[in-house]
């Protein structure tokens, strides 16, 4: 069988830990020349290593995803590497979980410079490497919180709300240009940014709330969706949402 990935590149930000080091693993599996980032350094060059030991190509890049410089730097090494660029996973993120009276200006905008600011950096500067090549292949991670809004997380939520517009409109913008753009909407996933409210039984229950399989995901799962969305076989998606919650949203 032909890996579904086989001579691509792809770039996966926050690819140090979590959802973006199994999404690198996934697409590396998959044939795609991987491209790392995330500010963890020792976390990426770990995916990197993990890719390589198992025989897959990977380098790492350290990227603040709010900095603009630091894309237009990434996007040029990119150029002068591999001469184009496939796929770009929009992941890196942060959590902030308060209700809006306790959210300070400060954590606002900070939430909104890497959950926002880098998705929108991320596809202003990978697109025209993928419109010169003919065309790629956007995901960007929002989450349920994207999709509805409970008490206490209000930034985190207004933050996925954005990546959810955000990409349909990139997805009108880019279609022209044989450009997919997707977004992804996670529900609880056990990961390094959910492991303290996941320790305890009672608010594991809690965050779960009306989900139908009744445990968190695992990051693997969403990685596999994520590869969906990358590969041809989602090649008549675009400006979608796809929902990976085990039936949160269903109720």
């Amino acid at each position: 069988m032909i890996p579904r990935l086989k001579d691509k590149i792809a770039l996966v930000t926050g690819g140090g830990s979590g959802i973006g080091r199994a999404t690198c693993l996934r697409m590396a599996e998959e044939g795609a020349s991987v491209v790392v980032t995330d500010m963890n350094e020792a976390g990426g060059h770990e995916t990197v290593a993990q890719i390589t030991a198992s025989g897959g190509a990977a380098w790492f890049d350290r990227l603040d995803v709010a900095d603009e410089a630091g894309w237009q730097g990434l996007i040029a090494a990119i150029r002068a590497r591999h001469g184009r660029l496939d796929i770009l996973v929009n992941n890196a993120g942060i959590l902030i979980m308060k209700p809006m009276l306790e959210t300070s200006l400060d954590e606002w905008e900070r939430i909104f410079a890497v959950n926002a600011r880098g998705v929108f950096l991320g596809c202003k500067t990978a697109a025209p490497v993928m419109i010169a090549a003919g065309g790629g292949a956007i995901i960007n991670i929002s989450s349920i919180y994207g999709l509805i809004a409970p008490a206490g997380a209000t930034a985190y939520e207004a933050t996925k709300g954005a990546v959810r517009l955000f990409t349909k409109g990139v997805a009108a913008e880019l279609a022209a240009h044989n450009i997919r753009v997707n977004s992804v909407h996670p529900g609880v996933v056990d990961t390094g940014m959910t492991e303290a409210f996941l320790r305890d039984a009672a608010v594991t229950d809690r965050l779960l709330g009306p989900t139908l399989i009744r445990r968190p995901a695992q990051a693997r799962e969403l990685a596999n969706a994520i590869l969906f969305l990358a590969s041809d076989e989602a090649s008549y998606m675009t400006g979608s949402e796809l929902v990976v919650d085990g039936g949160y949203t269903s109720q």
